[in-house]
Order: C-alpha cells, then sequence, then structure tokens
C-alpha cells in the first residue's frame, strides 16, 4: 500500500469507521471526537498526533507506528499495543480507559500512565522503567515477568505486584 500522507491538520467529529481512509501517514495531527472504534489501522504511522476525547477501542493495531503521540480523555478498550511498530514507539495516557488492553512483551520505557483506568490490562514481559503511573486504577493488571525497575506506582491503586515474578529493584 503506498504511504499517503497529511500533515498538521485536525480532524472533528469523524467517524473514521465510515470514512474511506485516503492518507496512513499522520504528522503533527490533532483528532478530536473521533471514532475509530473497530477500524484496522495497520501499517498507520501517527508522529507528534493528538487524540482527544476519541473512541479507539478494538482497532487492529499491526504494525502500526505510534511516535510521540498522545491520548488524552479517550477510550480505548481491548487494543493489542504488542502488535504495534515497536521502533521508535512513545505514547502517553491521560484520562483514557485503558481496560483489557495488552502491552504484552512491549518496551514502554518512561511512559505516562495519568489518571487512567487500566483493568485487567496485560504488562506480562514488558519493560515498563521508569514509568509513571499517576493516580491509575490497576484493578486486575496483569504484572508477570515485567520490568518495573524504577517505576513510580506510589499515586495509583488496586494492582498487585509481585517481586518474585518481576523486575522491581532500582
Amino acid at each position: 500500500m503506498k504511504q499517503l500522507q497529511i500533515e498538521g491538520n485536525s480532524f472533528d467529529n469523524i467517524d473514521f469507521k465510515k470514512e474511506i481512509y485516503k492518507f496512513t501517514d499522520y504528522e503533527n495531527c490533532t483528532f478530536n471526537n473521533c471514532d475509530f472504534s473497530n477500524s484496522d489501522l495497520s501499517d498507520f504511522k501517527f508522529t507528534d498526533c493528538l487524540f482527544n476525547t476519541c473512541n479507539l477501542s478494538l482497532v487492529k493495531l499491526t504494525n502500526t507506528a505510534f511516535r510521540d503521540v498522545k491520548f488524552i480523555d479517550c477510550k480505548i478498550l481491548g487494543l493489542h499495543f504488542e502488535n504495534c511498530n515497536e521502533f521508535g514507539l512513545s505514547i502517553g495516557f491521560n484520562n483514557c480507559n485503558l481496560s483489557h488492553s495488552s502491552f504484552y512483551k512491549t518496551k514502554l520505557k518512561k511512559i505516562v500512565f495519568s489518571n487512567s483506568q487500566l483493568h485487567e490490562t496485560h504488562f506480562t514481559a514488558s519493560d515498563l522503567s521508569s514509568s509513571v503511573f499517576d493516580n491509575c486504577d490497576l484493578m486486575r493488571a496483569t504484572f508477570d515477568n515485567t520490568i518495573l525497575e524504577k517505576a513510580d506506582f506510589r499515586t495509583s491503586f488496586n494492582y498487585i505486584i509481585d517481586p518474585e515474578i518481576n523486575s522491581v529493584l532500582s
């Protein structure tokens, strides 16, 4: 598929489930109140983008690139971030619902999750070194063989981390 690029645009109130994708490479774009739910964003590239009050639930992310991307007030249920392109993967979440998502074997050093709900989210075998979980609800989140060195959970709640099966030393 040919990469079609769009730069510096703002997309407001668009139902991307119904739109035909003309572009697969977005740089410095803002998505406000857009619905991507159940869409296939495989091989798409987002660089320096902001998703604000968007629904990205159950989006397919095979080889999707997120580079310096922020998600604010978004519904992001059931995503498999382990399928993303790991080169330059840099994401942050503020006031998002990421429940039932998976970050299996994903390198997320210094990622920030702020005021977010992460119920039953899987972090198995991921690298969360120096990450911050600020005021997050991690009810039934899975940490197994996860690197949590220097990770900050001080203001978060409802999590269980077994130091026998996770790397927690700083």
